[in-house]
């Protein structure tokens, strides 16, 4: 299954719209997921014209209106994944909450991939057995305008899963890391 993951779009007038280079970068994706900071529910129709969506709120989405695709946390379960999707978390740690309290509030349990937005800044990593994936920004990485990141992932049914930081410039990647649930 490949998934399109995006954050912090910040599409904030109706007549903005996306890099036209997403839908290649998400051309054959099964799902697009939303880390938040979307700002127009027209974000996620535009989107779904790739695939389906589902997205949770960011802290600049909490005047838009209730929409079956948006909630405020989602976990899934994907080929023995449990995927938590959430806008921020609290990373690098040390800061006021670990990363296991986070999933505990967020999740009500342990995730072993949480995707992530709010800083900007694309990031793979494996921290305490945890696959962290956040896209980035596709309009406004690292609090720049221009273009920035998207980002792929890939999931068997082997217990693998592999994601990809996708420049929006290029359309290539910048980063690729795999985690394979066996190894933990």
């Amino acid at each position: 299954m490949r998934l399109g993951l995006i954050s912090d779009t910040h599409i904030s007038k109706k007549e903005e719209r996306l890099p036209p280079q997403i839908k290649d970068i998400f051309a054959g994706v099964d799902l697009i997921l939303h880390a938040g900071d979307i700002y127009l529910l027209s974000v996620l129709d535009e989107l779904e014209t790739i695939a389906k969506v589902m997205a949770v709120r960011g802290n600049g989405d909490i005047w838009l209106p209730n929409d079956p695709r948006l909630r405020d946390n989602i976990v899934l379960d994907l080929f023995g994944f449990r995927i938590g999707l959430t806008h921020g978390i609290d990373y690098p740690e040390p800061s006021w909450r670990t990363l296991e309290e986070a999933m505990q509030y967020e999740f009500r349990g342990s995730v072993d991939l949480l995707i992530f937005g709010d800083s900007h800044v694309a990031l793979l990593e494996i921290h305490k057995g945890v696959f962290l994936i956040n896209p980035g920004s596709p309009t406004f990485p690292r609090q720049i305008k221009g273009p920035g990141s998207v980002a792929l992932l890939e999931i068997s049914s082997k217990n693998k899963a592999k994601a990809q930081i996708i420049s929006i410039a290029t359309g290539t990647a910048s980063h690729t890391l795999t985690y394979n649930l066996n190894d933990i």
